[in-house]
């Protein structure tokens, strides 16, 4: 009995000997489970951060992937090439030269209707690379009208914007457009007005829209009318419903490498120029605006900091009679405004929110006679606390009839690094750069 009791004893303690060691063995084996889960969550958190980051930095990209790296070089590569143009002009090389860069580029040439494309390769500032049809063959436009906006015609300027391929776009004679809805572009066309006496006008206008390399370039764009609710081609296998568009005469919105230069515009709905939504290296050249209240915005909504990428030059334009104000009124982005003639404003000429980047240069400013408009400049909605630190400046201006520009931040202080000055003498040259702003009136065989 005494035996089978100690044996029962010694297999009582092996068992337990056993048990406990199995459960150590479990609960290393939990342990280890437990720190394989928390190590594999803390990898697939790290990849997934790493994912995020991959994502936020591709948009970044995405967005980042039309604006100029520099631009202050920009600017000074404007400068250059005015100083440059005016140094030709002052040996003679060329007969017409103004000065004007653009002009000096291809408007000297008696055969300019043989070299059309020539203009694609003059153009300056952040639009500069903006090639439009360059490298597509001519589409000439015979029929004015804009019957159906669904199922454009062949020979009608409807039908021309909207192709897939490149193409430069010009007009058989004198025309008036009426266009039923917005004529919405396809990338990489020019519209060339050059020799005839083109109209856009009393009805829907231009709507350049998630696309980029456009041109603009000769064309009257005037009293344009909101329109919408209704279906639009925007491409020969596409079209949608447009709801209402405010009635611009030019509608930048989401695009870049666009160029809009020599028209003439007035009297529209909403802008004469408006770009917005991301829009970024674009240049207005040599415009000549006239009859109109809010000119030309340029960014979408102090909230929408996407614009932070835009990049404009406004630069030889003519603001003319019948202006009140906006020309341009920026948000977030850099703006060079250089050498334009600004003779007409009743509100301000230059405004804007949202902490823009505002260089001005060689610009003749005239204010109007009311002693309250002296002012070109207006921070829009903002306190002096805050706009205090934004950075506008005026370099070289030309500052007539008690014209005032109010500076701030560091250009008020100092020049912008690596942005050079127009200096006084440019600013008194810009009744003869801007001389020819709008559209033209060119015939053939002769220098435009």
């Amino acid at each position: 009995m005494a035996v089978s009791l100690r044996c029962f004893s010694l297999c009582l303690v092996s068992l337990l000997v056993l048990f406990v060691a199995v459960m150590a063995d479990v609960g290393k084996e939990e342990v280890s489970d437990l720190r394989i889960r928390q190590e594999t969550e803390q990898l697939q958190s790290s990849k997934n951060s790493t994912m995020e980051d991959g994502r936020s930095e591709e948009a970044e990209e995405y967005w980042n992937e039309h604006a100029v790296e520099d631009p202050e070089e920009v600017a000074a590569s404007v400068d250059m090439s005015i100083r440059n143009s005016t140094e030709r002009r002052n040996l003679g090389f060329f007969s017409c030269g103004t000065g004007n860069p653009i002009d000096d580029c291809w408007r000297c040439d008696p055969n300019w209707q043989r070299n059309r494309k020539r203009l694609a390769d003059c153009g300056i500032g952040f639009g500069r690379n903006a090639i439009g049809g360059r490298d597509g063959r001519y589409y000439v436009v015979t029929d004015p009208k804009d019957d159906d906006p669904v199922n454009p015609r062949p020979g009608t300027l409807r039908h021309a914007v909207i192709q897939d391929r490149p193409l430069w776009i010009v007009f058989k004679r004198d025309m008036v457009i009426t266009l039923k809805q917005e004529l919405i572009m396809n990338s990489f066309k020019t519209i060339d007005g050059r020799g005839v006496n083109v109209h856009i006008a009393n009805g829907a206008c231009i709507t350049i829209q998630f696309i980029t390399n456009v041109i603009i370039h000769g064309l009257h764009i005037h009293d344009c009318r909101p329109t919408g609710n209704a279906m639009v081609w925007s491409s020969p296998t596409h079209f949608g419903w447009r709801t209402m568009a405010d009635g611009d005469g030019i509608s930048i919105f989401g695009s870049s490498h666009i160029w809009v230069d020599h028209n003439s515009l007035s009297n529209c709905a909403d802008g004469l120029v408006d770009a917005v939504m991301g829009s970024t290296a674009i240049t207005i050249s040599n415009n000549y605006f006239t009859h109109h209240n809010e000119v030309m915005l340029l960014g979408h909504s102090d909230s929408y900091v996407r614009d932070k990428q835009m990049q404009v030059t406004i630069a030889y334009n003519h603001f003319g009679e019948g202006l009140i104000q906006r020309m341009p009124r920026c948000r977030h982005g850099y703006f060079h405004v250089v050498n334009n003639d600004y003779t007409h404003w009743e509100m301000y000429a230059i405004g804007g929110s949202a902490e823009p980047t505002i260089n001005s240069q060689g610009n003749r400013y005239l204010a109007p006679v009311n002693p309250f408009a002296k002012e070109v400049t207006k921070r829009v909605d903002t306190d002096q606390g805050r706009w205090k630190h934004w950075n506008w400046r005026s370099e070289g201006d030309l500052l007539l009839n008690g014209a005032y520009f109010t500076p701030s931040g560091a250009g008020a202080s100092a020049s912008y690094a690596r942005a050079s000055s127009l200096g006084a003498k440019s600013s008194s040259m810009v009744a003869s750069i801007t001389s020819g702003a709008g559209a033209l009136n060119c015939r053939r065989s002769r220098q435009c």
